[in-house]
């Protein structure tokens, strides 16, 4: 059985053959590198950085599908970024838009979306996710490397500690980084859109009150979203929490709810263990 540990973040260019190379034996490096380690040397400053996508690992599905986990750090403390999906951000081979964000958060954010690849999918097969922005291009590969598994679902390593099961639109169930989608939804510019869900957690996550904290997030979309509130809690035993979305132009949206249990909350993804994200699309009209 494999050993499931914290898995890589890597970026790698790809203006030559040269630096592909390099930038490869870096990402199988990475696998034996403390957390700390795995990221970039650069520097972290306000504004003006690039941004880099992050392979997280891969985890098996229950109906003998699998799912490539990614994330993303943007590297710029402050300054929010965003990359449409086209040329300069798409995932490859099929479709361009196969679920990643074009809006990113300041920082580094663990497994914001995964993309489920057949059983005959192989360990020699790549999915790719692309991102160029200021000049930079980066791209990660992802793929079913034995050394790359992690515990997305099975729980943390020892401690049985599975992620929250989050159920959107009265029936839809999410749990892991892949979670599910929902929608579309309807809402108009300017009017607060009222988004429920249900959430439950197995209660191991540590001592004491035991609840599911629910993040909220852009994923895609052309406008400002705001959220209101961006942050709830629900209670692990099961329970109904909400927020309202308000929009600020006309388009086609996908927000990203994140529900970590009390081990994630103070930094979700750090041992890919303990979360799951529920994605809810939503068509926005004047």
């Amino acid at each position: 059985m494999p050993v499931r540990s914290r898995m890589p973040y890597a970026d790698r260019r790809k203006p030559s053959w040269a630096v592909f190379g390099a930038g490869l034996a870096l990402l199988f490096l990475g696998a034996a590198l403390p957390a700390r380690e795995q990221l970039p040397v650069s520097s972290l400053s306000g504004s003006g950085q690039a941004v880099s996508p992050a392979f997280e690992g891969w985890y098996p599905n229950p109906d003998g599908t699998f799912s490539l986990s990614f994330g993303y750090y943007n590297r710029n403390g402050e300054e929010v970024v965003e990359i449409p999906i086209g040329p300069n951000n798409f995932v490859s081979p099929g479709a361009q838009n196969q679920g990643q964000p074009t809006h990113f958060q300041p920082r580094r954010h663990w497994g914001v979306f995964a993309i489920k690849v057949p059983a005959n999918f192989g360990p020699k097969n790549e999915v790719t996710w692309t991102l160029k922005f200021r000049g930079e291009t980066y791209a990660i590969p992802g793929r079913l490397d034995p050394r790359w598994q992690i515990d997305a679902l099975e729980g943390e390593a020892g401690a049985n500690n599975t992620p929250p099961v989050v159920t959107m639109g009265g029936s839809v169930e999410a749990r892991g980084p892949g979670g599910a989608i929902v929608g579309p939804l309807k809402a108009v510019v300017g009017q607060p859109l009222n988004i429920s869900l249900m959430a439950k957690d197995d209660g191991r996550g540590g001592r004491g009150a035991q609840v599911v904290t629910l993040t909220w997030f852009k994923h895609q979309g052309p406008g400002t979203v705001t959220f209101t509130p961006p942050v709830g809690r629900a209670a692990a035993s099961g329970a109904e929490s909400s927020t309202t979305a308000t929009f600020s132009e006309p388009g086609e949206y996908i927000l990203r709810v994140r529900a970590t249990d009390v081990s994630g909350v103070a930094n979700a993804g750090h041992a890919q263990c303990c979360w799951t994200n529920g994605f809810v699309r939503i068509t926005v009209t004047r």
